[in-house]
């Protein structure tokens, strides 16, 4: 495949030559496009300017104007936010560096459950870009937020009817093209919102989107051995089809009766259909081999499809009220987010008898097998395995608070308390079936053959791969054989559980104004009942498992903001955090299997963090600022994965694999923020985020190290190149994050730490505007055709490598307002 990363370079330095060199005479009218990138950028940072918090703003015109299919992919473009990509997508947000399982995500005001069923995280790419108003990430917590973000909370607003004078209507349709699959992906979104009376409005809106693409992977999964020069153990080729269809709706209701309330019914709906095919060729030698050396391996090859659903529905009812000086606000929110997957074929495998192979090049590892790993008539069924699961996470909330506005002295000031009770349960279920020994139930040997299975040759760009397999005949055959015979109770029941969260809060909070001080002080506290209730097996034998834990947390913050003058503040916070930690590590269940065990652990302490913020802020015109921000946290608790094998209960174990709390972590940086719009149209923003972290492990023999904290990268950065005037938009980005820590290998083995290499992607967006409220737009995402690589321990091993190519989008829109 071809890399165009020299002439993106040229393009990109062509681009900002002509664009520093366009002006507009000055007797030349100037028009204002209200869905310009200046005028959303503006809004943006003006309501950053005037919040309580350290916060970051992009609103939903901002979002229009960038090649964003998702809400995660439009929070990169933000200071200290990155995201985790999946096959290339955006899905994951990390702010300032920190897991994305420690942030938070609400939907107008209310919490966003996870549908996977091992996370808190929630992955973004479930809400369409189209059905946003306003996507905020506050990175410091005042006492009347929720405390259980250590990171930030992603606050996600949809469109009102009062965000607009008159009628509102927006239309769009597009076509995508996926270099890497030669598949087109069409997308449509529409949103509308009308003040049916001075008092009473709707909106809603409404997006589909089909997409198809894929990617080329190999990878080692860092099976390397290093004792004495790195010798590669095994390695897998994957090619990946996917189609990943995204539908979203939002209807909301507002009614305003008089000046002094106001009430409001807020719903969303999101389905992310994930359909996805992976054919894959596993190659196992029999010892270990360098690079350039030959012998014998087996080669196994295996398909692996299914449709996973998930949903996220989200009603919150709330209203508020003037009752003298007092204000009164409360607010219901039921939530419901889930992930189903009704036939997951996982994998069906086939296996060939030995001969020779070797390997070149330890970073892209390039394979040279004997022909006969290519004959199908080599390859004959061995395994198979079905798989049905369901996760729900459903989470209710009512809040309820009272704010009082009165004089202290001549200082305005303002006293809020409030209280909330949260009601969270995350269930999981799967079945599982494996298949094996297929002549003993009438299976022959034809039959099992891949010649008769095969699906014709795989298009993998990454050196030779050979036949795929047909996932529809590997269904009819297994058709044939009666399920029940094969029902795996093992696999099926330990990895089901229920947990409960119970999380009541209340929070007293004092604001006033004093000279050009604007003061927050205040405390919260919160108080969470956690239940699990899973199975697990000993020795074959099966057990039941409910394990519980309370906790109480007393959160004191204080914050101020110090106005120098009418343009430039200076902001100071001191809060506290607390997390509690992810499903996966609380998860119930066990396997103990001799001398060798793997669990979770219910009863892990939430990670607590004290947090520093101190920055400053400077508007100096349209669309033009800049800030620098200092931030430190102190963690206790934090949560790793370790091996206990040879202490305490597991003093006789070979292996004892768990989570567990870690004493102490701390995170610290700087993050830097610069944006200025420039007379001729042109538009340059730039961020970045300097960060380190550090953390000690250790394990039950013990031995300790220190580490980074997982998915922390030391640097992180955008870059936007812009240009605007009546009739065109062109916007230019680049996103990059410096090499971070993945994967923690055993304490006393660093050699095998799994690490991803710095990304940057590159990625173009242009607009016309053909007349009044209608534009005709072309789109191009990583124009550099940026790879996902990992690897273990040093960068010239890998852990998967992994291409998507280069994306690309044309459509139309049209707003009227």
């Amino acid at each position: 495949m071809k890399r165009p990363g020299f002439a993106l370079n040229t393009l990109a330095l062509a681009i900002c030559a002509s664009l520093s060199t366009l002006t507009v005479a000055d007797d030349q009218p100037v028009r204002i496009v209200v869905y310009g990138q200046a005028e959303s950028l503006d809004q943006s940072l003006q309501e950053q300017r005037a919040s309580n918090r350290i916060e970051s703003v992009v609103k939903a015109d901002g979002i229009g104007q960038l090649p964003d299919d998702n809400a995660a992919e439009a929070l990169q473009r933000l200071p200290g936010v990155s995201i985790e990509r999946d096959q290339g997508e955006g899905r994951f947000i990390r702010i300032r560096g920190l897991s994305p399982d420690w942030n938070t995500v609400t939907i107008n005001g209310s919490l966003v459950p996870a549908p996977e069923s091992d996370r808190r995280a929630v992955a973004l790419d479930v809400l369409p870009a189209e059905l946003l108003q306003s996507l905020s990430v506050s990175k410091t917590l005042t006492p009347d937020m929720d405390a259980n973000s250590l990171g930030g909370t992603v606050e996600v607003e949809s469109l009102s009817a009062f965000d607009h004078k008159d009628r509102y209507v927006s239309l769009n349709a597009e076509s995508g093209y996926d270099s890497n699959t030669g598949e087109n992906s069409p997308k449509f979104g529409a949103a509308f919102s009308q003040r049916l009376s001075d008092a009473f409005g709707i909106a809603a809106a409404f997006s589909y989107h089909d997409r198809r693409f894929g990617s080329d992977n190999v990878e080692t999964g860092g099976d390397w051995d290093f004792d004495d020069e790195a010798r590669l153990e095994a390695a897998e080729l994957r090619d990946y089809r996917i189609t990943r269809e995204r539908i979203g709706a939002a209807v909301n209701f507002d009614y305003r009766p008089d000046e002094a309330s106001k009430y409001y019914l807020r719903t969303l709906y999101s389905r992310f259909a994930d359909d996805e095919v992976r054919q894959s060729m596993a190659i196992e030698f029999e010892d270990a081999m360098a690079a350039g050396e030959t012998g014998n391996a087996e080669v196994v090859r295996e398909l692996k499809a299914r449709e996973e659903t998930q949903t996220i529905q989200s009603f919150v009812l709330g209203g508020q009220r003037q009752l003298g000086q007092w204000t009164f606000n409360a607010q219901l929110g039921i939530s419901r987010a889930g992930e189903a997957n009704p036939h997951e074929l996982s994998p069906a495998a086939f296996e060939a008898d030995e001969d020779e192979a070797s390997f070149q090049n330890t970073r892209e590892p390039r394979f040279s097998l004997a022909d006969r790993f290519f004959d199908t008539d080599n390859f004959a069924l061995e395994e198979a395995e079905l798989a049905r699961s369901k996760t729900t996470d459903k989470e209710q909330n009512l809040r309820v608070d009272l704010a009082r506005a009165f004089s202290w002295g001549n200082h305005e000031a303002e006293f809020k308390f409030g209280a909330k009770a949260s009601r969270r349960e995350k269930t999981n279920a799967i079945d599982v079936w494996a298949f094996e020994d297929f002549s003993d139930f009438g299976i022959d040997d034809d039959q099992l053959s891949l010649t008769a299975l095969q699906s014709g040759e795989v298009d993998y760009t990454l050196g030779r791969f050979g036949p795929g397999i047909s996932a529809a005949a590997i269904n009819n055959l297994l058709a044939m054989l009666d399920r029940d015979e094969f029902f795996d109770e093992e696999a099926s029941r330990i990895e089901d559980f229920t947990m409960q969260e119970d999380v009541n809060a209340a929070y007293l909070m004092q604001t006033v104004e004093w000279d050009k001080w604007h003061l927050i002080a205040g405390v919260r506290v919160e108080q969470a009942d956690f239940a699990a209730e899973g199975t697990g097996i000993r020795d074959g034998e099966f057990e039941s498992i409910r394990a519980e834990r309370d906790d109480t947390h007393w959160l004191p913050g204080l914050h101020g903001r110090y106005q120098f003058d009418d343009d430039t503040q200076m902001r100071l916070a001191l809060s506290h955090s607390v997390v509690r930690p992810s499903f996966g590590e609380r998860a119930p269940g066990f396997v103990i299997d001799g001398d060798e065990a793997e669990f979770g652990n219910p009863n892990l302490m939430p990670l607590e963090s004290r947090n520093l913020d101190a920055g400053i802020e400077h508007y100096y015109g349209r669309a033009s600022a800049m800030s620098a921000y200092l931030f430190h946290k102190d963690i206790d608790n934090f949560v790793y994965q370790t091996d206990l094998a040879g202490s305490g209960d597991w003093v006789d174990f070979d292996e004892a694999i768990t989570f567990i709390n870690g004493e102490q972590a701390s995170v610290y940086g700087l993050e830097l923020s610069w944006s200025h719009k420039f007379e001729s149209g042109l538009l340059l923003a730039a961020n970045t985020t300097l960060s380190r972290s550090d953390a000690d492990i250790e394990n039950g023999s013990g031995d300790r190290r220190k580490i980074d904290l997982p998915s922390q990268s030391d640097r992180t950065g955008n870059l936007t190149i812009g240009f605007e005037n009546e009739s065109l938009s062109l916007r230019l980005t680049a996103n990059y994050k410096s090499d971070y820590l993945l994967e923690v290998a055993a304490v006393d083995d660093p050699e095998h730490d799994i690490f991803v290499k710095a990304q940057t992607q590159f990625d173009l967006s242009a607009r016309w505007y053909l007349s009044k409220g209608l534009q005709l737009f072309v789109e191009a995402r990583n124009l550099g055709d940026e790879p996902y690589y990992a690897y273990t321990g040093r960068r010239r091993f890998n852990a998967q490598y992994e291409e998507y190519g280069p994306s690309y989008s044309a459509g139309i829109s049209y707003n009227a307002f």
